[in-house]
């Protein structure tokens, strides 16, 4: 040790650092942060380094890290530089949780939110990356359990996955919100059951659709807008336009069958929370397009 380099007392580190007294002794005593040497009096004393690698336990507990994490990463550490390095990167991280920890908070202001969908936004809201990206692949592997990868519409699969890596730094109230309606969704079970259901029967699909998926957008859609009932004659004419008048009634109600099982708002719900998550623009909603498709096949079978 350099006769010249600076010691500090647990005191004085306390006084330093705003750490209790306490706190120190018990870190040094489980060699978490182990003193530097002892005075002639049998006191601990601590050099810079010590003072760098207690400030940098100090955040990584605020961090909500157990001491055989904190162990974990000091065992990485060299001297001064890297424990700030590591330090410098643990304050990144509390930065990010407290800018979305602002974010959820304006948006219970904004909302009215109860104390429970206070909890629910803030417990997810705060989960790593990692954590949040597991709570996507678990619902997406059992929804896909056993379906090919090759098989018709396993492709889907993918893009179920397709989360950003992080929050933005400042997230918006409408991202924070979809992160927690996303959450609550994908742990519905009967939602799991749907998206099981489309995706085996996707992938049981021999053939594509007898229908142009353009046109029922086109008309079916113009026909939703224009509030068409789909079992009047209006709705019959418009139906022609998607699918031949000599379509038999048989045929028709098959063809309703697997419109309505393929159509569901909450799977749309689900495509229009990835897009905020992922800053994509908005699009237009297709479901009610199909809805009324499949009623007035079944209206004029």
């Amino acid at each position: 040790m350099n006769d010249h380099e600076e010691l500090f007392t647990i005191g004085q580190l306390a006084r330093r650092t705003g750490l209790p007294v306490r706190t120190i002794r018990f870190w040094s005593d489980i060699d978490v942060v182990p003193p530097t040497g002892r005075s002639a009096g049998g006191y601990r004393l601590y050099d810079v380094e010590a003072a760098a690698r207690l400030d940098l336990v100090r955040t990584l507990r605020e961090l909500g890290l157990d001491l055989e994490m904190v162990r974990s990463v000091l065992a990485r550490q060299g001297g001064v530089a890297d424990i700030a390095r590591e330090h410098a990167e643990a304050l990144d991280a509390e930065i990010r949780i407290l800018r979305v920890r602002r974010a959820v908070l304006r948006s219970v202001a904004r909302r009215g939110s109860t104390i429970e969908e206070m909890r629910l936004m803030h417990d997810m809201a705060r989960l790593s990356a990692g954590e949040r990206q597991r709570v996507i692949d678990e619902f997406v592997n059992r929804a896909f359990d056993g379906i090919p990868a090759d098989a018709p519409g396993a492709g889907i699969a993918r893009g179920m996955r397709r989360l950003p890596a992080e929050l933005p730094d400042d997230p918006t109230d409408e991202q924070v919100d979809a992160w927690v309606e996303l959450a609550e969704l994908v742990g519905d079970e009967s939602f799991q059951r749907r998206v099981r259901e489309m995706a085996t029967a996707g992938a049981a699909a021999d053939q594509p659709p007898a229908y142009d998926f353009a046109l029922v957008t086109e008309h079916a859609g113009a026909a939703v807008e224009a509030g068409v009932d789909p079992a009047s004659v209006e709705g019959r004419a418009v139906l022609e336009r998607i699918v031949g008048a000599d379509v038999p009634a048989a045929e028709r109600v098959r063809m309703a069958e697997t419109v309505e099982l393929f159509s569901d708002r909450r799977v749309e719900r689900y495509w229009e929370l990835m897009g905020v998550l992922n800053d994509r623009p908005p699009f237009p909603s297709k479901v009610a397009a199909f809805e009324w498709f499949a009623a007035a096949l079944r209206a004029h079978a």
